[in-house]
């Protein structure tokens, strides 16, 4: 879902490059993987966001920079927009076939695939703007990244336990 306003993303790379000839940061999804496979309730994989982030920030002097801290709250935004991709698919996959068996039903009245798919595309365009406001509220400062990147990670994270908990089989 990776359809976020070329603007910010480009200011966010700016800041980044701007600063960060030969540093790196040292990110693993582990910390965040390892809390998800242990989470069994929606609250509990809420706990699991920014863990990642925060050992990659303590890992090194170049982390706890402001940029370093967006590059490894980027890092694990990509973790959770891939896990985001990948339930979204498996649900579309689910609701086409959902929606073929059923489409003869006469008190249907929603498709669930179309239905996904209007949802998501609302989301995107929520988060993006969301996150431009949240980069905004930093006044062109060093915070504006540090904002605008927690506030996709938070977004990001959220809207996938939001789907991977919004249908489950019985």
């Amino acid at each position: 879902m990776k359809a976020f306003g070329l603007s910010l993303a480009a200011a966010l790379m700016l800041a980044g490059s701007a600063f960060a000839q030969d540093e790196e940061v040292k990110y693993s999804d582990a910390p965040t993987a390892d809390c998800l496979a242990a989470a069994d309730t929606a609250d509990a994989m809420r706990a699991c966001i920014g863990l990642a982030t925060a050992k990659c920030v303590d890992a090194s002097d170049y982390g706890s920079t402001t940029v370093g801290m967006a590059e490894c709250t980027g890092k694990e935004t990509d973790f959770w927009d891939a896990k985001l991709n990948a339930t979204y698919k498996e649900l579309m996959a689910r609701a086409e076939k959902f929606d073929k068996m059923n489409a003869d039903d006469p008190r249907i009245m929603y498709k669930i695939a179309d239905s996904l798919r209007d949802m998501q595309r609302a989301w995107i365009t929520f988060r993006d703007a969301s996150c431009t406001f949240q980069y905004a509220l930093g006044m062109g400062g060093t915070i504006a990244s540090t904002l605008a990147s927690g506030c996709l990670l938070e977004m990001t994270a959220g809207q996938y336990i939001y789907l991977e908990n919004s249908w489950q089989e019985n």
